[in-house]
């Protein structure tokens, strides 16, 4: 069983960085993708970075392409936010699935998802 956990998020002003960390727990091996999305009061999930597993090959929204980077870290995936802005505001989650990944575009798709960490930039 897969358990996600994440952690970091906090209130920063606009130009500030946060780093978050999401732990893995469970079995996950290269037939799983991994995945950061964020929500918005009163809008919809969406995607920010999905890669394999191992934290390789990342894949990046065009909001998050050159401000935010993905590393991963034996159990730990990190999301580091730079260059933040208050249009970045919202709940991050961390999310898993196993097979053909559901991609940015599918949040519904995923099959594990963390509890989520409050990003606030003012």
């Amino acid at each position: 069983h897969v358990q996600l956990v994440e952690s970091g998020g906090g209130s920063v002003q606009a130009g500030g960085s946060l780093n978050l960390s999401c732990a893995v727990s469970g079995r996950i091996d290269l037939t799983y993708c991994m995945g950061w999305f964020r929500q918005a009061p009163g809008k919809e999930r969406e995607g920010v970075v999905v890669t394999y597993s191992d934290g390789s090959r990342p894949a990046y929204t065009n909001s998050a392409k050159g401000r935010f980077t993905v590393s991963q870290d034996n159990a730990k995936n990190t999301l580091y936010l730079n260059s933040l802005e208050p249009e970045d505001t919202g709940m991050y989650y961390c999310a898993a699935h196993r097979g053909l990944c559901p991609g940015f575009y599918a949040p519904l798709s995923w099959r594990y998802w963390g509890q989520g960490t409050q990003v606030t930039v003012s």
